[in-house]
């Protein structure tokens, strides 16, 4: 069984994501749920399979002990990111299955708040959550969004490029780190030279990036990027904490010049199949703001749950709603909340 005819199974069974690992058949993940699938297949043809993917210098990468993150691409133009790594001393990958079309906001459901913020003509947005949590394909509805309205210079910096646009208003330049640039920091070092309105950051992996995207966004750009945290006053924390301790007032005080919204977001299993987006949505008000200048990210929470009329939501309560509207079970809910014995206490009022 070649690589193609997995990933064309996976991706007829609604998989979004595939694992090619010693002494088991390929496993799906699908809903959320790794499911091992009939698929036989010994070592020697999956490592046959995922070495098919490769090219001589990420041949070259694997050899030296390196882990290989990639871009796959079929010949009829899907589009996959896959990650290649040695454990137990056997050779195994990772497929993330992408989505053929750049999905809209109406197909997504996102809060209508998301498309207001994302007309922003600067600042910084940041969309977070878990690996798997779909924060890839919100951003990509958030810059098609500006594609399809504003004649502007979109300029995106991945690790690899997932989604790739059609130029509609925008004109989008995409650079892969690995292959085009570097590394993220140096993408937007150069990025202050190539005239862009808009940056979507893949991820801000570090303190140079972290700075730079600071920076980008202090100089009057709009700067799109994600973080692994999960809630909005986590993510202020673990920006503030990548710095040393003597810059960190100096990086508060940049952060509310800049901050328009933070997006927590997590998928759940929905009653009858497939997943529900359940979001934390954070906007860079004053109260807000102010906050994060005085170092009282312990009170962001409160802020955001008396600040439902501006569009603001802790998680728990967007669970709380879905599980209201049957949309999807306690059970699973529950899985995802912050406050668990709170979520309990709201429910027994339902």
């Amino acid at each position: 069984m070649t690589i193609k005819e997995i990933i064309l199974a996976a991706r007829s069974r609604g998989a979004s994501d595939i694992h090619l690992t010693a002494l088991r058949n390929p496993v799906f993940r699908i809903d959320g749920i790794l499911q091992e699938t009939e698929f036989e297949l010994s070592d020697e043809e999956k490592i046959t399979a995922i070495t098919s993917m490769l090219n001589a210098k990420q041949r070259e990468e694997l050899e030296r002990g390196d882990d290989v993150d990639m871009c796959y691409m079929l010949e009829n133009g899907l589009r996959h990111r896959v990650n290649v790594f040695r454990q137990q001393r056997a050779l195994t990958a990772v497929i993330r299955v992408i989505n053929e079309n750049t999905p809209t906001f109406d197909e997504l459901k996102l809060p209508e708040v998301l498309r207001k913020l994302v007309e922003e003509p600067r600042g910084l947005i940041l969309v977070t959550g878990p690996t798997g949590s779909g924060k890839s394909t919100t951003l990509a509805a958030m810059v098609d969004h500006i594609n399809q309205t504003k004649p502007c210079h979109i300029l995106t910096i991945e690790d690899p490029v997932e989604y790739v646009y059609q130029q509609k208003k925008a004109l989008i330049h995409q650079r892969d780190v690995g292959t085009d640039v570097k590394s993220f920091s140096d993408a937007l070092r150069s990025a202050m030279r190539e005239d862009p309105d808009v940056i979507l950051v893949g991820e801000m992996r570090d303190f140079e990036t972290i700075s730079a995207a600071i920076t980008a966004a202090e100089t009057g750009h709009l700067v799109l990027s994600t973080l692994h945290t999960t809630g909005a006053a986590m993510t202020i924390d673990r920006i503030i904490d990548v710095f040393p301790p003597h810059n960190q007032q100096q990086i508060r005080t940049q952060l509310a010049s800049v901050l328009k919204g933070v997006i927590t977001q997590t998928l759940v299993p929905k009653v009858g199949g497939g997943r529900a987006a359940a979001f934390e949505i954070m906007l860079g008000t004053d109260a807000v703001l102010n906050l994060i200048r005085e170092n009282k990210c312990h009170q962001l929470n409160s802020t955001i749950q008396t600040s439902a009329k501006q569009g603001m939501v802790l998680l728990d309560s967007y669970l709380s709603e879905l599980v209201k509207s049957g949309t999807v079970k306690m059970k699973d809910a529950m899985e995802k909340v912050n406050n668990k014995t709170e979520f309990i206490a709201e429910a027994s009022r339902m």
